[in-house]
């Protein structure tokens, strides 16, 4: 009778010797991304002539600074298709231990220099764009953003991510 391990295969058989003695490899966890890039708003619905309030995190995941950073946030194709909805960027506010301070921009692009870098490893920044809808916009159409960015750390190493979407904003009819 033939031993049962000769159909296993020589590779089989030394992962069980490995298994049995401890010295198998041992799955790892993925790293987290070094910086990572998260948007809430304050409300899911609207009507025109309503605000609201899209909130940006960056979050540094690195044991080094964030020096530099780089954003642009566009509508998506989807908001592009609609053009009766009417809105635009009015404001821009970082949030600090000492409250709220305005952004030194509200456009589309270069949207980083928003976040007050530098960001220390394992802290975060937020900055609050304020999106009014036009008195005399469509309604019955979604408003979404999308973004992609670019971060500098101390370490002089770089890190890259997008696109990230935004949570879309129905604009209802009143």
């Amino acid at each position: 009778m033939r031993s049962p391990l000769r159909r296993l295969g020589p590779a089989t058989v030394l992962a069980f010797v490995l298994a049995l003695f401890g010295m198998a490899p041992q799955a790892a966890a993925a790293d987290p991304a070094p910086a990572e890039l998260t948007f809430t708003t304050d409300t899911a619905t609207t009507t025109p002539g309503g605000t609201v309030q899209l909130s940006m995190t960056l979050t540094n995941n690195r044991t080094y600074d964030i020096w530099f950073v780089y954003q642009t946030i566009d509508p998506t194709w989807l908001t592009t298709q609609r053009p009766d909805l009417k809105y635009g960027f009015t404001g821009c506010a970082l949030a600090t231990a000492a409250g709220s301070t305005p952004c030194a921009g509200t456009g589309p692009a270069d949207l980083g220099a928003n976040y007050g870098t530098t960001v220390p490893p394992g802290q975060s920044r937020t900055v609050t764009l304020t999106l009014q809808i036009a008195p005399d916009s469509g309604c019955n159409g979604n408003i979404g953003f999308y973004s992609y960015y670019y971060a500098e750390f101390s370490d002089t190493q770089n890190a890259g991510g997008g696109p990230v979407h935004t949570p879309e904003t129905r604009v209802l009819c009143a």
